[in-house]
């Protein structure tokens, strides 16, 4: 299976690989070698918006395959999942990335101004952490349950030493300092993930509805990802939410799972995905994960972030259409993945997985 597709996409000049091999044989080889790839026959440019999460993973996703294909160009700008979604809606971005699926009910309303039809392309292919992040001086990890962790953000725990921090972390000596929870500013899928994770398990201290509009006044706000890191980076004491890939040189939080707290990893995220059903109700280009916190099994990382690809099925231009799909080909590629993984730390995709998502790429209509 692996083979066939890697060909298929070669054929389209998608695979970063191929150009790679390319430049080495053009070293030392004759141009008449039967071992060099084709040259890409793709060009043109696409715009897409979307998922802050992403950015990491797309500088590296966009660099290789603008090198496996020249003429072409995909402009990505992180500009936070909702969005991204409000651009696809209005038109005016060819692909978005976003923290979550459009919802049934959104799906159901259709007016997608980027496509000619209201069928529209969603693949899971970045799975990353969330980390629960914080600043304290001389603290690296803590262990919370979520419980602790909801009545944090709730704001009925103000203080570090307060005593449900201390009997989770003995040998800690934890700082009589208040707690500055930090959220996002942005309608955003990683928010939406935290906050399903809050009213999963903790719905009689979270007692909010899961949204990617943070329902609190208190605490602060950052702009996109960028700006809560920065926030929590700036002020001691301070604690917030963000994909993993972008808190490496803050606290961070062990969360409890099954009574055991789980650091949090792309292998212990991935763990929490792959024992999650897909949604019920869509079709076979419309690959949703249906994740319950609340469920997580032994091991896994709680908190975890499917985000996705959106595109069209059928655009009204044909240039178009065969850039979008021959990207997304690329994106879910192992080669693809991993550049994401090295990158960004996400998870790679399962090769069952990639099998789904290959079949709804192949929706997409470029002739």
């Amino acid at each position: 299976m692996k083979i066939s597709r890697i060909a298929r996409i070669g054929a389209i000049g998608a695979v970063a690989a191929l150009a790679l091999a390319g430049c080495a044989a053009n070293e030392g080889g004759n141009g008449g070698s039967t071992d060099a790839p084709s040259e890409s026959t793709l060009s043109g440019t696409i715009e897409a918006t979307g998922a802050s999460s992403q950015e990491a993973a797309q500088q590296s996703w966009v660099a290789a395959f603008q090198t496996a294909n020249p003429d072409t160009t995909v402009n990505y700008t992180a500009t936070g999942s909702g969005t991204g979604r409000e651009n696809f809606i209005a038109g005016s971005s060819n692909f978005i990335g976003s923290d979550r699926a459009f919802n049934a009910d959104e799906i159901a309303a259709g007016g997608f101004g980027s496509c000619t039809s209201d069928e529209i392309v969603e693949i899971p292919v970045y799975i990353s952490p969330v980390a629960v992040a914080f600043n304290l001086e001389g603290i690296d990890t803590l262990n919370l349950d979520g419980e602790t962790i909801a009545k944090i953000f709730a704001g009925t725990i103000t203080n570090w030493n307060d005593a449900a921090i201390a009997s989770q972390n003995e040998g800690v000596e934890l700082p009589d300092q208040a707690i500055v929870p930090v959220h996002r500013a942005d309608a955003s899928g990683t928010q939406e993930t935290f906050t399903k994770y809050l009213s999963a398990v903790a719905p009689d201290v979270w007692t909010y509805e899961a949204s990617d509009e943070w329902p609190l006044s208190t605490g602060e706000a950052g702009d996109g990802t960028s700006g809560v890191v920065d926030a929590i980076t700036n002020g001691v004491g301070y604690i917030g939410f963000a994909d993993a890939s972008r808190t490496a040189d803050l606290g961070q939080v062990a969360v409890e799972v099954e009574g055991e707290y789980v650091a949090y990893s792309a292998e212990a995220a991935a763990a929490l995905v792959e024992a999650s059903p897909l949604e019920e109700g869509r079709s076979d280009h419309d690959l949703a994960f249906a994740v319950d916190p609340a469920a997580a099994p032994a091991g896994s990382y709680p908190i975890a972030l499917v985000s996705y690809l959106i595109g069209c099925v059928d655009y009204d231009d044909a240039e178009t259409a065969g850039l979008v799909k021959a990207y997304f080909e690329y994106v879910a590629s192992a080669e693809g993945q991993d550049a994401a993984a090295e990158a960004a730390g996400s998870a790679p995709i399962s090769d069952s997985l990639r099998d789904q998502i290959n079949t709804a790429i192949d929706a997409i209509v470029t002739e």
